[in-house]
């Protein structure tokens, strides 16, 4: 049998004609044999250009990523949508900018609203149910609390919502496009600001694959801080998620008391580069500061009265049983749906499916590091909100551990963090990461000029806001602030 796809690891850059073009027949069958295998559609677009469909698929079983790829007759492909439910959004993203479309998709409407799109706000439709008791609920765009803009369109029955269509994309910023003829001086500045609060997740991404690209070698102490920085990144979400979950089930002491310690793991990522969100300090080929001994001193006190302060929080919500029914009893997502719309991060562990980039697909320091796979199976509120304690704690442990290896190296010989090699020509490379919120997948194709002519971007909300829509089926309208702060997507992270 011909070779029908390429395999890679996660971090590796091969020449882009090392994948095999296949008729649309064969990219049918072998992406559907992938698929059924729970393989994770990670990456699909196309390249309009070279009038190419592209497949990137990860599996958490053995560690693998296939890249498939075929030609495009008529800018028309069959839809996969309708036999694999996760391929929904990127298919509708492929015929919203490059209008090749996928014939027969369930609902091919606009994911996001490009400048001088012929979709326009307001004109979107919207599924709907006929009855003449069902009524509509309309949340958004514009919000009441200081947040992006998003449109949550309930359908109901009295209180008991039936379906919740999301609708983003309203500051839709063409990210993508800025990064054609990149990487240049303002690249990394870029990939900083996809999505704020992910700023170390998604510049690491960026990095390593600038280093696959180049085959630059990241010294122990870089790759070290940069992992002791993307888990600083992780507690400090999940803490401020935990406490915000207290807040809208009405458990003020647990809110309040997170708040405080959310602040004081941003404080320690503030202490190792001088700001809280991580800006500036990782950059292809290393990191730009260095911690000395006084430095990692302190930062392994912070943390762990941080960790403790914070168990002692969560402790005061999870010991209240009117609180833990309140989060056990709404907001489920089976493991079947979960794998069916292809979730990722903390929102899919908690549904059941072991699968965690740090585990799976290491690099860097996580090479030499076993961070354990927090789960539940449950699916509920409850269960992400504690697959999230448990990884703090996990990576709490971990960034103490990586603290005391860095008194250990000799990092006094300080190399060049500035790579002047030029990309690989003609080349795709896939970097995969587990952010807080999940896998972020940065996948970029360069030209003969040692330049991207296509690089895309999946923020692991781009996976997970469908799961959101499911948490709400059967539920109680009221339930959907706890549902909705339990998953804590990205508006911006979607609307790249």
């Amino acid at each position: 049998m011909s070779i029908k796809y390429c395999l890679i690891h996660n971090n590796e850059s091969i020449l882009i004609d090392l994948i095999p073009i296949l008729n649309f027949n064969d990219f049918n069958e072998v992406l559907s044999n992938i698929l059924v295998n729970e393989y994770l559609l990670s990456a699909f677009f196309a390249d309009p250009e070279a009038k190419e469909l592209y497949a990137v698929c990860s599996n958490n079983q053995n560690g693998s990523i296939k890249i498939i790829r075929t030609k495009i007759d008529d800018n028309k492909f069959e839809s996969f949508t309708n036999n694999f439910p996760q391929a929904h959004l990127f298919e509708r993203e492929i015929f919203e900018t490059t209008k090749i479309e996928p014939l027969n998709h369930p609902w091919l409407k606009s994911v996001r609203f490009p400048k001088n799109s012929k979709s326009k706000i307001g004109d979107i439709p919207f599924f709907k149910i006929e009855g003449d008791e069902i009524h509509e609920v309309g949340v958004g765009p514009v919000h009441a609390g200081v947040i992006e803009p998003g449109h949550f369109r309930f359908q109901c029955h009295g209180e008991t919502v039936y379906h919740l269509e999301i609708s983003l994309g309203y500051q839709h910023r063409g990210f993508e496009k800025m990064l054609v003829n990149a990487p240049n001086s303002s690249t990394r500045h870029l990939m900083e600001i996809a999505s704020g609060d992910a700023t170390i997740g998604h510049v690491t991404a960026y990095a390593q694959l600038i280093e696959s690209l180049t085959k630059t070698q990241v010294s122990m102490y870089d790759n070290i801080l940069r992992s002791v920085l993307l888990e600083l990144e992780r507690c400090a979400n999940h803490v401020g998620d935990v406490g915000a979950l207290a807040g809208d089930a009405g458990f003020m002491p647990t809110q309040q008391f997170c708040g405080r310690i959310r602040g004081d793991f941003l404080n320690m990522t503030a202490m190792i580069c001088g700001n809280r969100f991580g800006r500036d300090v990782i950059v292809p080929g290393g990191v730009n500061y260095q911690i000395n001994e006084e430095i990692a001193a302190d930062l392994s006190q912070k943390i762990s009265l941080g960790l403790k302060e914070f168990l002692d929080a969560a402790r005061l919500m999870f010991d209240n049983p009117t609180v833990v029914s309140r989060l056990e009893s709404i907001g489920t997502v089976s493991k079947d749906d979960a794998l069916a719309i292809g979730m990722v991060g903390p929102a899919a562990r908690a549904s059941g499916i072991i699968r965690d980039i740090r585990h799976d697909y290491p690099s860097g320091n996580y090479c030499f590091a076993n961070i354990p796979v927090a789960s539940k199976i449950s699916g509920t509120v409850f269960a992400r909100a504690y697959v999230k304690w448990l990884e703090t704690q996990s990576s709490v442990k971990f960034i103490l551990e990586q603290l005391a290896k860095l008194k250990k190296i000799n990092n006094s010989k300080k190399q060049s963090k500035t790579i002047t090699t030029p990309l690989a020509k003609n080349a795709i490379s896939v970097s995969l990461c587990e952010g807080w919120r999940g896998e972020i997948c940065h996948v970029a194709i360069t030209n003969a000029n040692s330049k991207f002519r296509m690089y895309k971007i999946y923020d692991p909300s781009f996976h997970n806001w469908l799961g959101l829509a499911l948490s709400l089926r059967e539920q109680q309208i009221s339930d959907f602030p706890l549902c909705n702060k339990s998953f804590n997507l990205s508006y911006c992270g979607h609307d790249l």
